[in-house]
């Protein structure tokens, strides 16, 4: 039997000031029957701001829900003014199943996304009262040793889910060598996914497969490049793409369900 990967969609970029929730839950429900098993979305505002305001979310959840049962991941992150408690607001959406979990600071371009380790777990602590099932985002090897420690302090839901990021200037270059080393730190009793900002081409999915990643977040949030001379204007070209590769390598695209199962949703 082939090998089951999570692939997760992430399908609206940070540069985009006009979120319609009709048309980002149309792209959605496309890549869903393309072979996407979740999707990762950010509360942001009509015009693309980072917001606790859910009602755009909500909206654009209420209709992917109507034709896909694809897992809902919100993002309790980005660079923004939002404190960490508005940060945490999609925790207590119940649409919501999964979301990411950001537990250190980071360089993003010429920003700095703030984490400080008291907010940290703050979010930790909102996670396990909510339910939700965390997706760690590890942007260098010393987030890696930060879980390891809240895992110490806090009854973390198992399995325990990693996103290795690389890409993103002024952290860890998407690399043969960074993902190595990267990969190497993931603790062995969790699993661990690839995402890979301002991507060009798919060497590192692929690399990171071949390593034994999970999952691989695909889509608009990190780059609409199907290959280095072909951008798309919808995701369900990248999550297809995505599924060829897969079957490249003699694996397969999870359903929603499988996602579920190996999650612990």
């Amino acid at each position: 039997m082939a090998e089951k990967i999570l692939i997760s969609v992430a399908p609206v970029s940070a540069t985009n000031h006009d979120i319609n929730p009709k048309k980002i839950a149309q792209d959605v429900i496309a890549c869903a029957e393309a072979g996407a098993a979740m999707v990762h979305l950010h509360v942001r505002d009509k015009k693309g701001n980072l917001t606790s305001d859910l009602s755009v979310l909500k909206e654009t959840v209420e209709r992917i829900r109507e034709q896909s049962d694809i897992v809902i991941q919100a993002s309790t992150g980005g660079v923004s003014n939002l404190t960490i408690e508005e940060r945490c607001a999609p925790l207590y959406y119940d649409k919501i199943e999964a979301c990411s979990l950001n537990v250190g600071s980071t360089n993003l371009g010429d920003s700095v996304y703030c984490n400080p380790i008291p907010e940290v777990k703050y979010c930790v602590n909102e996670i396990i009262k909510t339910g939700k099932t965390p997706e760690i985002e590890v942007f260098e090897i010393g987030h890696t040793y930060i879980v390891q420690e809240l895992r110490k302090e806090f009854p973390m839901k198992n399995p325990i889910l990693f996103s290795v990021v690389l890409g993103h200037k002024g952290e860890a270059p998407a690399t043969p060598e960074a993902l190595a080393a990267m990969v190497n730190f993931i603790p062995k009793d969790t699993i661990w996914g690839i995402t890979h900002a301002n991507r060009r081409d798919f060497g590192i999915i692929a690399g990171a497969l071949g390593l034994g990643a999970k999952t691989v977040r695909i889509g608009f949030e990190d780059s609409n490049y199907l290959d280095p001379m072909t951008q798309v204007d919808n995701n369900v070209a990248l999550v297809e793409k995505t599924v060829r590769l897969l079957k490249a390598m003699d694996k397969e695209p999870m359903t929603p369900q499988e996602a579920r199962k190996m999650l612990n949703i």
